[in-house]
């Protein structure tokens, strides 16, 4: 739904333009590159020159748009988005499908558990987990003209609707509370949204008012919801497709820490290597699935 998106836009903005490495069949750019050759770049299986080209894009006034998967990306092309895009401080839009465990049984190879954790400590750098098609559409349109680099991660294979109909009043770095309470906060960001939404209706049906976020931009981080959340609700569960170290749960714990100290339980990827399976087997594998995080809140 990103590239279809994109499509439509482009399609009226020639300015837009999509760069990618080998990548027509992940990022389902065909369309693209088919209907609007002159606004695509194809520079096969080299992720560094893709960042680079996108930056010099960029430079010269055009609207780029670096799509591949975020296992390469994040790993072979770091020093590119640290220099050409963060420090040169150039709003390129790196789209990092097939984000955290989406490749499953390809093994750590092709996980990309430690993106968020690096590309917050880039200056400069946004960060947004889209967890449903309607906020992927409406991320889409925000970042055509959005003034900053931004990392857009998203998985491969359909999810279900967290929201229904057309998402408005979308905003990067303003979090979306879903459901309503002051027992407990939920806060997920990306795939895991729709499984601490699933959660919180159950927990609901038990008696137990949780509150559930929707934390879908990582950089920058809405605080302001974060401590609400704390001093309202008293206790708090993150839930990411990540490492525990440096993603949503760091962010989340930095913040309360240092103005509001309570309970936190940070659901994640531990420090090992990955068990091998589809993304749901993962999922429920480490406890960040529906029936994962219910059984971690009414511990």
């Amino acid at each position: 739904m990103f590239t279809d998106t994109l499509l439509e836009l482009a399609k009226k903005d020639r300015d837009i333009i999509v760069v990618t490495s080998d990548a027509r069949g992940s990022v389902t750019l065909d369309g693209f590159a088919n209907e609007l050759p002159e606004q695509f770049v194809e520079v096969g299986i080299a992720e560094q020159n893709a960042i680079g080209i996108g930056a010099g894009l960029v430079s010269a006034g055009k609207k780029a748009f670096v799509c591949g998967p975020a296992c390469f990306y994040v790993a072979r092309s770091l020093e590119q988005i640290k220099v050409d895009v963060a420090y040169s401080a150039n709003p390129v839009k790196i789209l990092g499908v097939s984000g955290g465990v989406s490749y499953g049984a390809l093994g750590a190879t092709h996980h990309s558990l430690h993106d968020i954790a690096v590309l917050r400590t880039f200056p400069g750098m946004h960060i947004v987990l889209p967890c449903d098609i309607q906020e992927t559409q409406a991320l889409v349109k925000a970042l055509v003209d959005y003034p900053y680099p931004v990392y857009i991660r998203v998985g491969r294979n359909a999810v279900p609707n967290v929201y229904e109909g057309e998402l408005s009043g979308f905003q990067i770095g303003k979090a979306r509370i879903l459901l309503e309470g002051n027992d407990l906060t939920i806060i997920g960001t990306g795939e895991t949204v729709y499984h601490c939404l699933e959660a919180g209706k159950r927990l609901h049906a038990a008696g137990i008012h949780a509150r559930v976020i929707d934390m879908h931009t990582l950089k920058p981080f809405d605080k302001e919801i974060v401590e609400r959340a704390a001093k309202e609700t008293g206790k708090i569960i993150t839930v990411e497709e990540h490492s525990i170290f440096g993603g949503l749960g760091s962010a989340v714990a930095e913040i309360v820490a240092q103005t509001h100290p309570v309970p936190l339980r940070i659901l994640g990827i531990p420090d090992e290597n990955v068990i091998c399976g589809t993304p749901l087997e993962i999922f429920k594998h480490y406890g960040m699935d529906a029936d994962g995080i219910y059984n971690t809140a009414i511990l």
